[in-house]
């Protein structure tokens, strides 16, 4: 019987946590286990969870999941999901290795031939932002996502809400009517400025409103919802099914998880069929490296519900390396009209470039997000 003989970490520039799984057989299997800032944390989590996978069969994926979700008195939260998540996806990527077959055909088989991705666009000035978007038009995308705003006050200025619509004012003007700008808040706003700015950006048609209130006030984002007819999105910070039951039941339009948060690509399919019950896509939140991106992809393939699909390449994160360094074939990651072309490689679908992974695991990383402040000096949302 094949097993599980060796679980090894790359804490890889500029920000993610590459898992690799290897059998007695010889195949390797490898995951993302990123949490931004969080990932050396997350890296323990990962070897803990090996104690057990060690010796184990590899294909009982589920049962797996079971035991690394829930095998601990103490669970859940982002440390243990995200460790899971990576292991999960190794070990879907070994399986698909194993019958020479795609993640995606073994989750049922595809249901779209190839998926629409966005990019995001920055800039402080409007006519920045539509610089910005002139070029990715240019080059074929037919969809972006901006931030709404910087750090924002309890209660947003009059200047500050008129300075996100002018931003968001000069995109659908270079976008047209036939493509789309989704608004990120980023958790940034309060309840109160949150519905003021849904009403403002709605002559506008924003494809979706992006994590309106922080998670923690989850139990908060039915009253954007129902103050504006503007689709609201959230998700990247939610887990697990039970955590998306509420933000569902409360009329997101739009739900996001992570890949490499929220239990990897088990408990994303089972969130997705969870959303196809109260009629809300699925558009996963992606802005890490190539393995959540694939995975991402992967569950894309078979996913009836599914919206669209985030991607960071050339995203203003990324220093010191890129999405497409450690991969060997870049190929698979090649946008055709805005869309990415339905894998067929065994597995995840991309071959990684292991001796670049191991190399900038010499180096490491240990990136964090920026503390921001209010001009009185007390903690601002990030």
């Amino acid at each position: 019987m094949e097993t599980i003989t060796r679980v090894e970490t790359f804490l890889v520039a500029p920000r993610w946590l590459f898992v690799r799984v290897e059998t007695s057989g010889g195949l390797v299997g490898w995951g993302e286990a990123s949490c931004e800032g969080r990932s050396e944390t997350v890296r323990t989590a990962v070897h803990q969870l090996a104690e057990y996978l060690i010796g184990q069969d590899p294909f009982r994926i589920e049962d797996h999941w079971q035991v690394m979700s829930k095998g601990s008195f103490y669970r859940h939260g982002v440390i243990l999901s995200s460790a899971v998540a990576g292991l999960d996806q190794a070990l879907w990527d070994l399986l698909g290795k194993s019958v020479g077959l795609p993640v995606h055909v073994l989750l049922g088989g595809p249901v779209r031939d190839r998926v629409r991705v966005y990019c995001w666009v920055g800039g402080d000035e409007p006519a920045e932002v539509a610089d910005q978007i002139a070029q990715v038009v240019e080059e074929g995308m037919t969809a972006v996502k901006m931030n709404a705003s910087g750090r924002m006050k309890p209660l947003g200025t009059p200047a500050s809400l008129q300075g996100v619509y002018d931003r968001v004012a000069a995109a659908r003007e270079v976008l047209g009517a036939d493509r789309d700008v989704a608004v990120d808040l980023h958790g940034r706003f309060t309840l109160a400025t949150a519905r003021r700015l849904a009403r403002l950006l709605e002559p506008l048609s924003p494809f979706f409103l992006e994590e309106p209130v922080a998670p923690e006030n989850s139990h908060l984002i039915g009253q954007v919802v129902a103050s504006t007819v503007t689709p609201v999105s959230t998700g990247e910070r939610l887990y697990t099914r039970q955590e998306f039951l509420p933000v569902l039941q409360a009329g997101i339009a739009v739900a996001q998880p992570d890949l490499s948060h929220a239990g990897g690509i088990s408990e994303v399919r089972r969130i997705a069929s969870l959303c196809e019950t109260f009629d809300v896509a699925l558009a996963p939140h992606s802005p890490l490296g190539p393995l959540a991106l694939a995975s991402s992809l992967q569950v894309a393939f078979a996913t009836p519900n599914h919206l669209i699909q985030e991607q960071s390449i050339g995203i203003h994160y990324n220093e010191d390396a890129e999405v497409l360094d450690y991969v060997v074939d870049r190929e698979p990651f090649r946008f055709v009209d805005g869309h990415v072309e339905r894998f067929t490689g065994p597995g995840l679908g991309i071959e990684v470039d292991e001796a670049r992974v191991r190399e900038a695991d010499r180096r490491g990383h240990a990136w964090r997000n920026p503390v921001w402040r209010h001009d009185d000096g007390g903690f601002a949302e990030w």
